[in-house]
């Protein structure tokens, strides 16, 4: 066989693993691009369980570049957001039973944000046992620490994310219309209706980088966040906005002269919009989508 062959077969599954540990398409997909090396190397015709082979792998390696990339971050210009996996100009559909790991809860922005608070081999346990379903045993051997360490990192993991989701998840329908509501009322400048939408103690955390303008620190407040967008309209800065999907899920999508200009997901707590999470880097927005690519994604 083709030692190409069962690299492919596994490959999206590995592109799945690095993105959910590093939060960064790029990073991701250098990792695989690296385990492709690896695998290439090591005779593969003697590996006896292929799979288990490339997923310990990648798991090492994107390990490595998540360490690295957490010392990074601390010097990065504003809150550092997740870079988008998939950008569509299409609302989501409901994820066939095949895509349950493409297009899950856990590959929203939201979510991936969340993960940052934890350390890399709490990430890495977490996601390999809540998301990729491996036991206790295959998680010790992949990150070389005993049973018990393993459990306890899981268990740390698995609090520090209660305490920061929502205790329900709001209803499909309803997080479109809040999020259609609320891109309505940002193209008009409309602060009440802004505010309206929102929970008082909101947050708005934007991520440009330091390469575009966005705010450095979150934005707290619902009157702040309102203010913000009716300032930015009143200078006639809104930029034509549409509807379409990040990571599987609704998301408003900002164009300027044609190119995407940024991507902007909500969390929605008890009927209100209580967390804003706008990628504006376009470091990490995907320019072969454009306002006209109806449509289009990129993946």
């Amino acid at each position: 066989m083709n030692a190409e062959t069962p690299f492919q077969t596994h490959r999206p599954r590995l592109m799945a693993l690095a993105y959910r540990l590093l939060g960064s398409r790029a990073d991701a997909e250098d990792v695989v691009q690296d385990a492709w090396l690896r695998w290439a190397e090591a005779a593969p015709g003697s590996i006896a369980d292929p799979e288990a082979w490339l997923v310990t792998v990648t798991t090492r390696l994107g390990l490595d570049r998540l360490r690295a990339a957490s010392r990074q971050r601390v010097d990065y210009i504003g809150p550092w957001l997740p870079e988008p996996l998939q950008v569509s100009l299409d609302l989501p559909a409901p994820p066939a039973p095949d895509q349950v790991h493409a297009l899950a809860q856990d590959l929203s922005l939201a979510f991936l944000t969340l993960l940052e608070q934890l350390s890399p081999d709490e990430r890495a346990a977490f996601l390999l046992k809540e998301v990729f379903d491996h036991d206790y045993p295959q998680i010790a051997r992949l990150l070389g620490h005993g049973e018990a360490n393993c459990r306890q990192l899981v268990h740390r993991a698995r609090q520090r994310l209660q305490a920061g989701r929502p205790r329900f998840e709001a209803d499909g329908t309803q997080h479109r219309q809040l999020l259609a509501r609320f891109m309505d009322a940002c193209q008009d400048g409309d602060s009440d209706a802004i505010q309206a939408l929102l929970h008082t103690n909101a947050r708005l955390l934007s991520d440009g980088g330091g390469v575009v303008t966005a705010a450095i620190r979150p934005l707290l407040g619902a009157e702040r966040i309102g203010r913000l967008f009716w300032a930015i309209a009143r200078r006639g800065g809104a930029q034509p906005a549409r509807l379409g999907s990040v990571n599987g899920q609704p998301a408003i999508l900002r164009f300027h002269a044609g190119q995407l200009h940024s991507v902007t997901t909500i969390e929605v707590v008890d009927g209100r919009i209580a967390t804003i999470y706008s990628v504006l880097n376009p470091n990490k927005l995907p320019t072969p989508v454009t306002a006209g690519d109806a449509g289009a994604s990129l993946q």
